[in-house]
């Protein structure tokens, strides 16, 4: 059986989409036919991905709940939510602090929980919805010099699992995408503090010996915001070249 996949109709908000895999999502979810709103802390980059895409823009810092809530109000409501927006500090433990440590959580997993809070109702009253946040295999391998963005994608699992188990009779799904080492301007701000000895480190953790591409990581997110995933919830999926096989 052929699967043919549109997105026809549908709203879809991005976070984080100024750049990197949230740019490549928006490319994607447009080319299958939603309507695509690019959200960003970077509102000329977001603007950018808008352009190219055919959708709108919003300047958003996804820490501000209040602010993400007002955003949602002014432009949904959205049948689509790809939490998407993250940052990343290579540092070991004793290296980090504790302003350090609320920036991580707030980004990767306080984040999530606005934007979610924001979008979900509209879902729930349309009995339609698909969530699919951006974590990471360090979320569920942990992380050697990223021991707080790990714990915080491990809680956007967990909370993702939790938000699939509340609403699977509504009509909604919510899964989590772990992308493992792909070139990002993410990952390149990490290569950059720790140097070529981590970049063959993380390619070398995959099993096909490369790193990923934006592109790959989208594909799947454009799989997963269809109908033909409505039996796919609460699930972790990996992309990242087998980085996670057997973890």
């Amino acid at each position: 059986m052929v699967v043919t996949q549109s997105l026809q109709g549908r709203r879809a908000l991005v976070t984080g989409g100024g750049q990197g895999i949230g740019a490549a999502v928006c490319r994607q979810l447009a080319a299958l036919g939603a309507a695509v709103v690019v959200a960003d802390i970077d509102g000329a980059a977001a603007a950018a991905v808008a352009g190219a895409t055919g959708g709108s823009a919003v300047t958003l810092d996804v820490t501000d709940a209040a602010r993400v809530a007002a955003a949602v109000a002014e432009t949904g409501p959205f049948d689509i939510l790809v939490n998407n927006a993250g940052k990343d500090q290579h540092a070991f433990f004793t290296q980090t602090t504790a302003a350090d440590w609320q920036q991580l959580m707030a980004v990767n997993l306080f984040a999530v929980f606005a934007a979610t809070h924001a979008v979900l109702p509209a879902m729930q009253a349309r009995g339609f919805g698909r969530i699919v946040n951006i974590a990471s295999e360090a979320g569920r391998l942990g992380s050697r010099g990223g021991a707080v963005y790990a714990a915080a994608k491990g809680g956007v699992i967990a909370f993702t699992k939790s938000i699939a188990r509340e609403n699977g009779t509504r009509g909604i799904t919510a899964n989590a995408v772990l992308p493992g080492p792909v070139d990002t301007p993410l990952l390149q701000a990490a290569v950059a503090a720790g140097g070529d000895k981590l970049l063959r480190a993380m390619t070398a953790a995959t099993l096909v010996g490369r790193l990923g591409t934006p592109a790959e990581v989208a594909a799947l997110v454009g799989f997963l915001a269809g109908e033909a995933a409505g039996f796919i919830t609460g699930e972790t999926i990996g992309v990242s070249g087998g980085m996670g096989c057997g973890g």
